[in-house]
């Protein structure tokens, strides 16, 4: 098999040709794909165009496919650029999972467990948790929000009436879009402290936004979904391996089973479309020909290739802002952080995961703090942040107290996600262009959903079925998630 690699100089070809399955003239026209792209978005549009017969070839510039969500080595580590969770509701994400055949590598709580420790109160008073039961939907959040201790008796009343009128939304209103989410739980009796204990502890890590930043619509569709549609929905999954290993080496391997001709560290520079229809996809030296493109990069780089003419306003993909992700990681001499991940009140840190085993590291403890919403940090020197979090995590973890540390770096994602701020849902363009044969795919698109993971593969998956309808092929192996509301 291919290792998606190509020797220096070799060239590219027709993409018909480059998956040795026919080409123009040979009868079989109107069923080869350019996928350009290797992210989520892009590998599973390269998927579910394969799975439907047509001959796919998928183009990344990287020299690894997964995107943003990808590993890396560090001396003897193996270590993830950040860390990425997902929910039991990410219905689309799990499908992904299945396909690539890596469902056992990242399983999912038995029930929602979040243990938050608020480090500006006294220890032995620090510890609460969120939790679910088996009970129907509202109930299953009960007996969680009562004995939780992080907020008062008053306001765990508060969130309780305002998760009701949360689940009332209409999340197809328009109008939701136009209000930020944080006027709204002020609106509804939120106190800044219900803010902070509940709302943004989750929507700072899912919407990548704080209240007041986001839109009303996403945090909606966010809590809705997560908390307030199927008792389970919010238990959470992360994968227990290096997410290179889930989105480069099975997902390469699930492209290759598939046929499909995997190119890293080949660059689209243009897009055209030729008078019979066709299109050229031009990269350093050579031109690969295709019925249908799919374009499944970031919004910035996709208006750079868009041609004259797919999108009525392509100056709002320019105005859809970006969001940063910082996350520092830490080598510690000793185990310093017994459950899996904690969330952080009453300090800059915000979630914090045990990520020794998945890293190979063989003593010690290896921890990675998550920071979404980072625009005041994102440019910060090492050496400040290292100033600044290692004395944050001996609050957050007496064990962490005298230990030493044998490793401090950050990874910075600047651009890591769309900004979810009010008015975005107008600038979120759809899988299908006004050129024919040409479609978009990438978590920013319009999927109703944050830009998570599973916004990434619902929009691959999006533009596939826009695809195969055009290429007029059966559409019958889609993913069941395919139509879900949002």
């Amino acid at each position: 098999m291919s290792d998606g690699t190509q020797p220096p100089g070799a060239p590219i070809a027709d993409a018909s040709a480059r998956a040795g399955r026919g080409g123009p003239g040979d009868g079989t026209t109107g069923r080869d794909a350019v996928v350009v792209g290797g992210g989520l978005a892009g590998i599973t549009a390269a998927l579910a165009l394969a799975d439907a017969g047509v001959r796919v070839t998928l183009l990344e510039g990287r020299p690894r496919l997964g995107g943003l969500a990808f590993s890396f080595r560090r001396g003897d580590l193996t270590v993830d650029n950040g860390q990425h969770v997902y929910l039991r509701c990410c219905t689309a994400y799990r499908w992904f999972l299945d396909r690539i055949e890596g469902s056992a590598l990242a399983p999912l709580q038995d029930r929602l467990d979040v243990p938050v420790v608020d480090v500006a109160k006294p220890e032995g008073r620090r510890l609460g948790r969120l939790r679910r039961d088996a009970l129907p939907v509202p109930l299953h959040l009960g007996r969680g929000l009562a004995t939780y201790p992080h907020l008062s008796l008053a306001e765990r009343a508060r969130v309780g009436r305002a998760a009701l009128a949360l689940k009332a939304l209409d999340l197809t209103d328009p109008a939701l879009d136009t209000q930020d989410f944080g006027s709204w739980l002020t609106a509804h009796g939120q106190s800044a402290r219900a803010v902070e204990a509940l709302w943004d502890l989750v929507g700072v890590a899912t919407l990548n936004a704080v209240a007041g930043d986001a839109s009303l619509a996403l945090a909606a569709m966010v809590f809705k979904t997560g908390l307030l549609s199927d008792p389970g929905a919010a238990d959470i999954g992360w994968a227990r391996v290096p997410l290179g290993e889930l989105h480069d080496r099975l997902a390469r391997k699930a492209l290759d089973s598939t046929g499909v001709r995997t190119e890293v560290r080949t660059r689209v520079t243009s897009l055209s479309q030729n008078e019979n229809g066709r299109w050229s996809v031009q990269v350093p030296g050579e031109t690969l020909h295709a019925d249908a493109v799919v374009l499944a990069v970031p919004q910035r780089e996709t208006h750079d290739l868009l041609p004259a003419g797919a999108l009525d306003a392509p100056e709002r993909l320019l105005a859809l802002g970006t969001a940063p992700i910082l996350n520092v990681h830490v080598v510690y001499d000793r185990k310093v952080l017994a459950a899996p991940f904690v969330a952080a009140l009453g300090t800059p840190l915000q979630w914090v995961f045990d990520r020794t085993d998945a890293s190979g590291l063989r003593e010690g403890q290896y921890l990675a703090v998550s920071q979404s919403a980072a625009q005041d940090e994102i440019d910060a020197p090492v050496a400040v942040l290292r100033e600044r979090y290692l004395p944050e995590l001996e609050r957050l973890l007496p064990a962490a107290r005298g230990a030493g540390v044998r490793d401090f770096f950050v990874t910075r994602e600047r651009t890591a996600t769309f900004a979810p701020a009010p008015g975005a849902a107008r600038l979120r363009p759809g899988a299908r262009t006004k050129a024919p044969g040409l479609y978009l795919a990438g978590a920013w698109t319009a999927t109703g959903w944050p830009a998570t993971m599973e916004s990434a593969v619902r929009s691959g998956v999006s533009a596939a079925d826009a695809a195969l309808g055009a290429l007029g092929r059966s559409r019958d192996r889609l993913p069941e998630f395919f139509g879900e509301a949002a």
